[in-house]
């Protein structure tokens, strides 16, 4: 038997020598002794590529061998496990993907985009050629929620994952809540600090939340992934005053991710009894319970609940993007690797991912937020109160702030569950009236 840490080392290739790239370099060097013995063996980049050779990084990288071309590491025989950290769904990211796991070797990603997008072929051409792919990095930073789902609940059927995704959004939320201000200027002191991109569509718009909810619901639910069907909505229109009045009412306004099973029996794939299943996959901003562990989740962390029919609820929490927590999560993949356990990608074979429809948005049911604008008149609230009663919607409470006749007030309704199509034709009913001079602001209230 060999000694702990003396087997023969497992040599990386590391493609993309960014934030994360570096990160994982330095783990790799700095935490060298401490792998190999977890893993019977060292862990080694011998390979680099990235568009600068020249560029000062700060990284030792004299026993790497330089390729320009990333498509490079696939075919150095040198190379046994290849690590993609360009980014991108589409161009040498996916090229590299799709040239390793050809070759027969291992993947470990971050990629979210590319998984989102490529995720169900890549599986498929993974298990055709015998070659894992991992990527516990890209989804929620340094948390192993791939690992949870994946083999710590592999004795459950999953039928809800719901996580606050974005770092970003939940700074920006969190800040406007604890100071007061409005959501541009908040961002911009986001972006000053560093934690908002110059352009931070991809993270303000909800994009880079759904691709990662795409990814866990796949692994969740043992389906076929299905970016476009995905519900997206960002949090630009969150408004102080609309924190304020979540605030009030015992609620906190997160943008999370969620998506839930519904129907189909059985284990990820569906299976038996409870009729044809459907999957429902929103990204949106939404009030919770402040007593919801989901809302205690402040600042950059991010947070993945899951709910199994044995385990019941279990949440993770922690950094979800950075340096060291991203290049942690890579380095677990490489360790698994290293040790030779493998997985399916995502939790079943390839053969058994199958196609979950989505499910109707308007007979989807929650309870709902609705924020007015209406010249304080008599007569509204009895025309608003119809719209309502006559979709059948339930008021739970109402809040009036000011009184200020002809004045521009606002007027607040929390409701009781009722189908999503009812409360947007009761919305689109009040936007309508004359007294309402802004459009109406909807957010959904979840019950955890």
């Amino acid at each position: 038997m060999k000694a702990a840490g003396k087997g023969a080392p497992l040599r990386v290739g590391i493609a993309g020598l960014g934030t994360v790239g570096g990160g994982t370099l330095r783990a790799l060097a700095d935490n060298a002794e401490a792998i190999g013995l977890r893993c019977g063996r060292p862990v080694r980049a011998v390979a680099v590529s990235a568009r600068d050779r020249h560029k000062e990084r700060g990284l030792d990288l004299s026993a790497c061998r330089w390729h320009d071309d990333p498509l490079a590491l696939a075919a150095d025989p040198e190379v046994e496990v290849v690590v993609e950290l360009i980014g991108g769904s589409d161009g040498p990211a996916k090229a590299l993907v799709e040239a390793a796991l050809e070759a027969g070797k291992p993947v470990v990603t971050a990629n979210k985009a590319l998984l989102a997008h490529h995720g169900t072929a890549l599986a498929r051409l993974a298990e055709a050629r015998d070659a894992g792919l991992y990527y516990e990095a890209a989804v929620a930073g340094g948390i192993p929620v791939i690992g949870l789902l994946r083999d710590g609940l592999a004795g459950n059927r999953v039928e809800r994952v719901a996580g606050i995704l974005n770092g970003t959004c939940n700074y920006i939320l969190t800040t406007m809540r604890e100071s007061g201000r409005e959501f541009a200027d908040v961002l911009a002191e986001a972006q000053a600090l560093g934690y908002a991109e110059a352009d931070p569509g991809f993270d303000i718009d909800g994009v880079d939340a759904a691709h990662k909810l795409a990814i866990l619901t796949a692994l969740a639910f043992g389906c076929t992934l299905d970016f476009e069907a995905v519900r997206v909505e960002g949090i630009r229109q969150i408004s102080a005053v609309d924190i304020a009045f979540a605030e009030e009412l015992g609620l906190r306004i997160k943008l999370l991710g969620i998506a839930a099973r519904n129907g189909g029996g059985g284990g990820p794939g569906g299976g038996d009894g409870g009729g044809e299943a459907t999957v429902s996959q929103r990204v949106a901003p939404v009030m919770v319970p402040l007593g919801s562990p989901l809302a205690a989740v402040e600042g950059v962390f991010n947070a993945v609940l899951a709910e199994g029919d044995f385990v019941g609820k279990i949440m993770a929490e922690g950094a979800g993007a950075g340096e060291r927590p991203t290049a942690s999560a890579v380095v677990a993949d490489l360790a698994a690797i290293a040790r030779g356990d493998r997985r399916a990608v995502f939790g079943v074979p390839a053969a058994a991912l199958r196609r979950l429809a989505a499910a109707p948005v308007e007979d989807q049911a929650g309870a709902w937020y609705l924020r007015l604008m209406v010249i304080d008149q008599p007569g509204v609230i009895a025309e608003v109160a119809a719209a309502l009663r006559d979709e059948e919607i339930s008021v739970e409470a109402l809040l009036q702030r000011g009184r200020d006749p002809g004045e521009l007030v606002p007027v607040v309704i929390t409701t009781h569950e009722t189908s999503e199509g009812r409360m947007r034709r009761a919305v689109a009913r009040i936007a309508a009236l004359e007294a309402c001079l802004e459009a109406p602001r909807l957010i959904r209230i979840e019950s955890e």
